[in-house]
């Protein structure tokens, strides 16, 4: 099935123009064994409450019964059940849990549209693409401002992307490289799908649930016509000096040299957006003055020089140890206190643990997060996370019971047996992954 794939890939990579019209038939009982076998058997479970485990028992039957729903139109997906996950600002944002059936079909279509659109794609868009990540843009984004004459940064953000896509739009940016009806019937049906909330249907009329498999990449597609493209093909030859652009899924930054062309972009996205359904999150997005003369210039005015957060991190101007201009990071203090808000909970909730146990836990925590925000300028926050763990440790520890489990000087000792993961540098802004 692969080899199926590739070779759509490379007929619309040697035909850019291409417009597929018959492959359909790729998503056939071959291609959802395998996405079943890749599929996480430990995800929440829909309304219908199978899981990978029951719905391997009877396997062939299952997919048989799907493939001839497929073949005769007759497939409906059931409505996603709907959970609301906290936000960092106190909101809450709705995550989609679907059925397991149709997560064969998403994870399915995923890779039809991954197989056409994904060459297509501009190296800017740094989001669910192979090869990429949240990493990968930040190294972008220091090149355009270290090594190019930035000046000027948009730093913007939609408001609720995801929830917001229009249907109609989709289809037709999907109708751009593929014509098949079978394709189309199936996006159609599983934006469609409706939620199921309180034991209450809603319907879907526009948006595209977070929880899908097939989400991201649909994601993808608008922002490259709604976004990318526009600005490499609209944006780029109207603008008098350097401009650049990183994308992350629905969060990105746009670099300028000069304030006039950051101004006119920042004026035309506000329409581009409204044209194609969505909306900027107003107060979350500005034009600031940002590079190699934005610190000199703020003091000049007697302000501070500005900064701006991207994919939890913020980014400030400062110099290199021999004096040239560099751009810095450091975890966004919204995200850092989250974290450790988090961290206290989950302390507190395991604090009956044995002690072996516990920090081995907590370690495996530490290590995920250092394995993201300890990169280039940002060893000292980590650090500063191992601290705030540690005494979160030590309070808990000692609410065990009613007597004090430890002193201070016990409790270092008791680090030395069981010591708490230190942070190492992960990613280089310059170099990239660091070996361990």
């Amino acid at each position: 099935m692969g080899t199926k794939l590739e070779r759509i890939t490379e007929l619309s990579k040697e035909n850019p123009e291409m417009v597929f019209t018959s492959i359909g038939h790729l998503i056939n009982k071959e291609m959802l064994i395998d996405c079943h076998r890749k599929m996480d058997g430990n995800k929440a479970v829909g309304i219908d409450g199978v899981t990978k485990e029951e719905y391997e028992k009877n396997l062939e039957v299952n997919l048989d019964d799907l493939v001839l729903r497929l073949k005769r139109h007759s497939y409906k997906p059931k409505p996603a059940r709907k959970v609301e996950i906290p936000k960092d600002d106190g909101k809450t944002r709705p995550l989609s849990i679907y059925c397991y059936e149709d997560k064969l079909i998403q994870e399915a279509l995923k890779r039809v549209l991954e197989a056409v659109f994904e060459l297509h794609f501009y190296d800017e868009m740094m989001g669910f693409r192979p090869n990429r990540d949240c990493h990968k843009a930040l190294q972008l984004l220091n090149v355009y401002i270290e090594k190019n004459p930035t000046n000027w940064i948009v730093d913007a953000d939609i408001k609720s992307f995801f929830n917001h896509l229009d249907h109609e739009w989709i289809v037709k940016f999907i109708e751009s490289r593929i014509k098949d009806p079978n394709i189309i019937r199936l996006v159609q049906r599983t934006l469609k799908a409706g939620i199921m909330e309180d034991f209450h249907f809603e319907p879907t009329e526009e948006g595209s649930g977070q929880g899908s498999v097939s989400s991201p990449i649909i994601a993808n597609i608008y922002m490259h016509y709604v976004l990318v493209w526009w600005f490499h093909e609209r944006v780029k030859p109207a603008m008098k000096g350097f401009c650049g652009l990183v994308v992350y899924a629905d969060d990105f930054v746009a670099c300028f040299q000069y304030k006039e062309d950051a101004e006119r972009f920042y004026t035309a996205l506000r329409s581009r957006l409204e044209h194609f359904g969505l909306n900027l999150q107003e107060e979350k997005s500005r034009l600031i003055e940002f590079g190699r003369y934005a610190e000199q210039n703020a003091r000049k005015r007697g302000n501070k020089p500005a900064t701006f957060d991207f994919l939890g991190l913020t980014h400030y101007c400062s110099k290199s140890s021999k004096g040239w201009f560099r751009v810095k990071r450091k975890t966004s203090r919204k995200k850092f206190r989250k974290k450790c808000k988090e961290m206290n909970s989950l302390i507190k909730a395991k604090r009956h643990m044995p002690v072996s146990e516990l920090i081995h836990w907590i370690n495996k925590v530490l290590d995920g997060y250092y394995n993201y925000y300890a990169i280039t300028d940002n060893t000292q926050m980590c650090s500063e996370f191992q601290y705030r763990v540690s005494r979160m440790l030590f309070y808990w520890l000692n609410r065990r019971s009613q007597k004090k489990s430890y002193t201070w000087p016990q409790f270092h000792d008791m680090l030395k047996v069981y010591p708490l993961h230190t942070p190492k540098l992960k990613f280089s802004i310059y170099f990239g992954k660091i070996a361990s």
